[in-house]
């Protein structure tokens, strides 16, 4: 497999993660952009509330002063995303890593899963990234910054359907069926 075509924002002027949908059809991304360019990536729910779990623990662990809510404050961006939505590429893969010479937060998108995994996936399907060269974005963020970016990944996520108090689950505005109560719950 070739190497990916890496987009590279270091540092970026903006980086939010959002969603665009109704709750329960919603369609999350993440957004970075600098100057004219401005990469826009679609990803799971799952995968933005894990980014903002890492990127808070990773913070807190390496730069726990420099990355704190206090220093983040400045950098909390709460508006909405820039138009138009369509995505470069669908995330398949993420990593977050801490870049101690510089002592940056660097977040890396992925169009594809690892190397490893797709020597296992069947060669014959019809894959997203089928026919396409590898695409990556690499996102390098100062530490208040990473938290603030991990605050808005979690606003994202809160802003869908309610939760059940029974079992966790997303509630539809028809209900569902909660198993903690054994059956329907509306």
């Amino acid at each position: 497999m070739s190497d990916p075509a890496v987009t590279v924002y270091d540092p970026p002027e903006r980086c939010v993660a959002g969603s665009v949908g109704p709750p329960g059809q919603r369609t999350f991304f993440l957004q970075v952009s600098d100057g004219t360019r401005r990469t826009t990536v679609s990803l799971e729910k799952e995968q933005v509330r894990l980014l903002g779990l890492s990127l808070v623990e990773l913070v807190a662990e390496v730069a726990a002063e420099a990355g704190s809510e206090e220093a983040a404050a400045p950098y909390v961006d709460k508006a909405p995303m820039d138009a138009p939505f369509d995505d470069d590429f669908r995330v398949q893969r993420l990593s977050v890593a801490w870049e101690s010479e510089r002592e940056r937060v660097v977040i890396e998108a992925f169009d594809r899963p690892d190397v490893e995994d797709i020597l296992e996936l069947d060669p014959t399907a019809d894959y997203p990234w089928t026919g396409r060269p590898p695409q990556a974005v690499s996102i390098v963020l100062e530490p208040a910054r990473a938290r603030a970016f991990a605050q808005r990944c979690t606003a994202s996520i809160e802003g869908g359907r309610p939760s059940c108090p029974f079992c966790g689950q997303p509630l539809d505005p028809a209900g569902h069926i909660c198993p903690r109560a054994n059956g329907y719950r509306r």
